[in-house]
């Protein structure tokens, strides 16, 4: 599942958020080497995750309370949740609700008392009933997801806590692309929430089989003949689990009290929108520090074997290569799992998201939600309007332009992309042409 952690940004001084910060599958994971060497990875120069400064969206706002030009308020039944939430633009609408135990407040969520998660294009704020803090991750364009914390206790000044390495044994591993990231887990959760974890998991994004989703989770909507594992408890062996009983449901009053929630809804489309931006971002993230930790490689092997300064050696090269096509086929949304009935929510989600453009001339966006046979309708991530995209190293973000260029051009015809149709492609370029600096200047 989705576990969301903590900060104080720079140049404002930390404070050290408790051990307790890890999820329940940390101890798990923190013992995968892989985890362990992504970790030592990233902690040290170039990237310097822990040491860095940071511009984050939740930093800028702990900036701006600082500062005395914003203050929180705190509601008596939800704290400082729908202060935080209009003061970073995150929708009602994009509530979603969890039930297993899979987060940091774990002992204050169950079926009958789920965690509400929200989110934009940038944030994901986490909620407890009756938690003891609100729980924040945010992206950073150079640094990836940045974890906090906000005490809800309204009798201190409001303060953001940054995770000191904490959220990390959960949060950059494999499920993660091996960097600080967000991840979306489905699981057989039982009467209590826990997870059977004996009986699998599994990491979800738009390439998941849609029987393998939202386990643990509520869902509200529709979706035709087409079966998840939301709304269902498991009491008996994974083979028994009955995905018929959580279908097509627009309500969810019959398992819990919904009116201690801000809305009554865990929207099937905003969903299914989380589980594409997660793993976007981790793949811009992983972009991001692979091209700078190679070149950094490169520049000092330079300096042993009195190259120039600047040279980028064939191995650093390939490295930035191989981290741009992974960029692509997730922008591209390469071996999504194709929908074989009608999706529809139930909160607004949709309406809102797709509204928000940008749009072309003829009113078409990358924002706009198929909903039948797939999740865009024009197949090319949102995100790549995203302060994430934008801030990649100019040496790979330059190579991810000419190879989509290629793409929708028509001129790179290998399989890879083939799910793109003729028409799909010109769509899609002459929308970036309209509405991304970066294709503006292209000619037809």
């Amino acid at each position: 599942m989705i576990s969301r952690h903590h900060i104080d940004p720079e140049p404002m001084p930390f404070l050290i958020a408790p051990a307790w910060v890890c999820t329940v599958f940390a101890a798990a994971l923190f013992l995968l080497p892989a985890t362990v060497w992504a970790q030592a990875d990233f902690e040290r120069p170039p990237i310097d995750y822990l040491n860095a400064e940071v511009h984050d969206p939740v930093a800028k706002l702990a900036q701006r309370i600082e500062e005395g030009t914003l203050e929180l308020e705190s509601d008596p039944e939800f704290g400082y949740l729908p202060s935080v939430l209009n003061a970073l633009d995150i929708p009602l609408s994009s509530q979603t609700l969890v039930f297993s135990k899979t987060s940091l407040q774990l002992h204050r969520i169950s079926p009958r008392r789920p965690r509400a998660l929200y989110f934009n294009d940038d944030v994901y704020v986490g909620y407890c009933q009756n938690g003891d803090v609100l729980e924040f991750a945010s992206t950073d364009p150079k640094q990836g997801a940045i974890f906090y914390t906000l005490s809800q206790d309204d009798g201190q000044e409001p303060k953001f806590v940054r995770d000191r390495g904490g959220c990390l044994s959960c949060h950059a591993s494999s499920r993660t692309q091996n960097v600080p990231g967000f991840l979306v887990r489905s699981v057989f959760a039982d009467a209590a929430g826990r997870p059977k974890l004996g009986s699998g998991t599994f990491t979800t994004d738009h390439t998941s089989q849609f029987e393998e989703r939202w386990g643990g989770w509520y869902v509200t909507g529709n979706h035709g003949s087409m079966r998840h594992m939301g709304n269902v408890i498991c009491s008996g062996e994974p083979h028994e689990f009955d995905r018929e009983s959580g279908a097509n449901q627009t309500g969810l009053d019959s398992y819990f009290r919904t009116s201690s929630y801000l809305t009554p809804h865990s929207d099937i489309v905003a969903l299914m929108v989380l589980e594409h931006q997660t793993q976007m971002h981790n793949a811009l993230t992983a972009a991001n520090f692979e091209t700078r930790q190679a070149l950094h490689q490169s520049f000092q092997m330079n300096e042993l074997l009195e190259r120039p300064k600047d040279f980028i050696s064939e191995s650093a090269n390939r490295r930035i290569d191989s981290s741009a096509d992974r960029v692509l086929r997730y922008l591209l949304m390469c071996d999504e799992f194709p929908l074989t009935d009608a999706v529809a929510g139930t909160s607004g989600f949709a309406e809102g998201f797709q509204a928000m453009g940008p749009k072309d001339d003829q009113q078409r966006s990358l924002r706009e939600l198929d909903l039948e046979t797939r999740l865009f309708r024009y197949p090319c991530s949102y995100l790549i309007y995203s302060d994430s995209f934008h801030g990649l190293p100019e040496e790979v973000r330059k190579r991810v332009l000419e190879k989509l260029h290629s793409i929708l051009s028509g001129e790179d015809q290998s399989e890879t992309y083939q799910h793109l149709t003729s028409v799909m492609r010109q769509d899609i370029l002459q929308i970036l042409r309209a509405t991304h600096p970066d294709f503006q200047s292209s000619s037809e």
